[in-house]
């Protein structure tokens, strides 16, 4: 017979039932339904966005210009759904001065930097080696936050930094496998090193959006 698990491992996994419960009941439930939202939208989008760079390239689109436009083309979308909440619900945004203003267009700049990265990222790679490169911004967003904005780093996070860092030397190593037929060997280079500078990029403008909303807005993101 299988012998029961040691009563110090139960009391580890009811302490850790706990404390989610705690946490999930110190929220709203409007909280978590903007977390869900926000989850799948990121679920969806990434891998679209990704499929969609790679057909323009794939048919002929050449200018890195339009795909870096379309990357932050939907904002209209987000103000046309803010604009009424902030009348029915009185609320309204942060009152602008000149620190966080100018915050605001250093951070736009560096978007438009890192959308253009990753535009000819996805020039020269295919889409699941592009995307996977990307997600080296997960790693580079801990190591970011961890220097700039003190965050903590636990063993979820280190183990998450070796599994994509161990992902992205395999693909460095096989990069002749998945390489289009019509792309040199300086093009593919040159799509990977932009994939992880703009990962890099988007590393660094998360840790800044931190930044900003602690120091400036008084707020946690």
């Amino acid at each position: 017979m299988d012998e029961a698990p040691p009563k110090s491992v139960w009391r580890h996994v009811s302490a850790y039932r706990t404390n989610l419960c705690d946490l999930y009941y110190s929220k709203p439930v409007s909280h978590w339904v903007l977390l869900f939202l926000s989850s799948m939208g990121m679920l969806v989008a990434f891998p679209a966005s990704s499929l969609l760079s790679r057909i323009y390239f794939a048919n002929g689109g050449k200018s890195k210009w339009v795909i870096s436009w379309i990357s932050v083309a939907g904002w209209p979308l987000v103000a046309i759904v803010l604009i009424p909440l902030y009348f029915f619900l009185k609320v309204f945004p942060t009152r602008l001065d000149l620190k966080l203003t100018s915050s605001y267009v250093v951070l736009g700049f560096l978007t438009s930097a890192d959308n253009l990265m990753y535009a000819y990222a996805y020039a020269y790679l295919p889409a699941s080696t592009a995307a996977l490169l990307a997600s080296t911004s997960l790693v580079f967003s801990a190591l970011f936050g961890y220097l700039l904005v003190k965050n903590t780093m636990n063993l979820s996070i280190i183990n998450s930094i070796v599994i994509i860092t161990a992902a992205m030397t395999i693909i460095a190593l096989d990069s002749s496998s998945d390489r289009y037929g019509y792309i040199t060997d300086r093009q593919y280079v040159v799509g990977f090193v932009w994939d992880i500078l703009g990962s890099a990029l988007h590393g660094l403008i998360f840790a800044l959006s931190e930044i900003v909303f602690v120091k400036l807005l008084g707020k946690s993101s």
